[in-house]
């Protein structure tokens, strides 16, 4: 159960991170009103699945998949480049995620 709460957790941490766009430096309310909600939502899922899981897979896989969404999001909404390289770096951060849950105890 941990590793669902912290797969929520990474993709609330995509929509904050993507809302931070939308808020225009925290100069338009609504946005940064879900921005603040989706990362108080994120940060507290990450808290209960830190109850179970090591800090440092729970951390790493967390901001990877973050990062991972972020980018994906930011290629969709906002075309910025999907190139080659950088869709292998991204593949090499899901790698990482994978490797993470298989060799973790819990």
């Amino acid at each position: 159960m941990a590793w669902v709460v912290l797969f929520v957790a990474g993709l609330f941490e995509v929509a904050w991170a993507v809302g931070l766009k939308f808020t225009d430096g925290f100069t338009r309310l609504w946005p940064t009103l879900w921005t603040l909600a989706t990362m108080a939502v994120s940060f507290a899922l990450l808290g209960l699945a830190l109850r179970a899981l090591p800090l440092g897979t729970a951390y790493a896989v967390w901001t990877g998949i973050g990062t991972v969404g972020t980018a994906a999001l930011g290629m969709v909404l906002f075309d910025e480049p999907a190139e080659a390289g950088r869709l292998a770096c991204i593949a090499a951060i899901v790698a990482g995620i994978v490797g993470l849950k298989l060799l973790s105890p819990s």
